[in-house]
């Protein structure tokens, strides 16, 4: 099972969000969720990526992969399992995070999602991942409740 995230560039409650992250992604690896896409960008990602890297130590098998934007960005991949960069060449450079999001959640089986507002990137992104029927973890929902 893959899984991305979604989230805010800024997280008020870093602690609490922390727990719930802990609590949904340590469900999500018991119920089969191998392969985790991170976007690199902010305190949510970087709260997942964290949280992740925990996980790791118990779940050696998981993988986090930074889905990386630009192809010649030098974005530090240290503490990644590998990297992807998606087929976006063809996209203008205003447009390649969205894309990439996009990309993101097509590739992936579940969304986990920091979103407390219904505008800017996170928010569009969790709006295609709800019209692309994903199965999403919204905060501050527990694991195991998801989201229509």
């Amino acid at each position: 099972m893959e899984i991305t995230f979604c989230g805010h560039a800024q997280v008020s409650n870093l602690a609490e969000v922390m727990g719930w992250l802990r609590a949904v992604t340590q469900d999500l690896i018991e119920r089969g969720g191998t392969t985790f896409y991170l976007g690199g960008y902010g305190e949510f990602d970087s709260l997942a990526a964290a949280v992740l890297r925990e996980q790791k130590k118990k779940y050696p098998q998981i993988e986090l992969i930074l889905v990386l934007p630009y192809l010649n960005a030098s974005k530090d991949a240290l503490g990644y399992d590998g990297t992807i960069y998606p087929p976006l060449e063809s996209a203008p450079p205003r447009f390649a995070i969205s894309k990439r999001n996009q990309w993101m959640v097509d590739a992936s089986d579940v969304v986990v999602a920091y979103v407390l507002r219904k505008w800017g990137g996170a928010a569009t992104t969790l709006q295609y991942a709800k019209r692309k029927k994903k199965e999403i973890f919204s905060y501050p929902h527990g694991p195991g409740k998801k989201i229509p």
